[in-house]
């Protein structure tokens, strides 16, 4: 398993950033435009009261454990072929973390944390996110290959999306 991480501090509080991550509706705005990404289905499954502590709004949408969520985006942009991705929360604890993992889709194994915690910075208090994928590639050798090429993706991915976060969350 190869691991990815990476962190950003939004200045906003944790309970405003974790309501944007736990709303699938918001993933296709974390993802690059050229990826035309769709969201092809969704079976949300809410935060029972254990997860969330307290129950959050009633307009609040989040995906607690169980929710299932199927994208199509393509890899490469300039390629006509489009990757569908069924992805399944298996964990998820409000305002702390929750993660997801790959049902099927195009990586041998797939997990992705989403962790937030409060954190001063510079004397002003926001969130801090956290990143954690662990990954392996299929096709044996042939996927270690290309595993530079992946890693390079992700990290051009959550590069764009640290770009627009602050904006995107301002505006959730």
């Amino acid at each position: 398993m190869t691991t990815f991480r990476t962190q950003q501090w939004v200045p906003f509080d944790v309970e405003q950033v974790f309501l944007f991550f736990a709303n699938p509706h918001n993933l296709l705005l974390l993802m690059p435009e050229e990826q035309q990404a769709r969201l092809e289905s969704l079976e949300i499954v809410p935060p029972s009261a254990r997860e969330s502590g307290t129950q959050p709004g009633t307009n609040t949408v989040a995906a607690g454990t169980g929710t299932e969520i199927l994208i199509s985006f393509r890899p490469v942009p300039w390629m006509p072929v489009r990757v569908r991705w069924l992805a399944r929360i298996g964990d998820f604890v409000w305002n702390s973390h929750f993660c997801d993992e790959q049902v099927r889709g195009p990586f041998a194994q797939f997990r992705h944390c989403h962790r937030m915690r409060a954190e001063r910075l510079s004397g002003a208090w926001g969130t801090l996110v956290i990143d954690e994928i662990q990954y392996s590639l299929p096709f044996g050798i042939a996927g270690l290959l290309v595993s530079g090429l992946v890693q390079e993706r992700l990290e051009s991915l959550f590069a764009e999306r640290q770009a627009r976060l602050t904006n995107l969350i301002a505006a959730s």
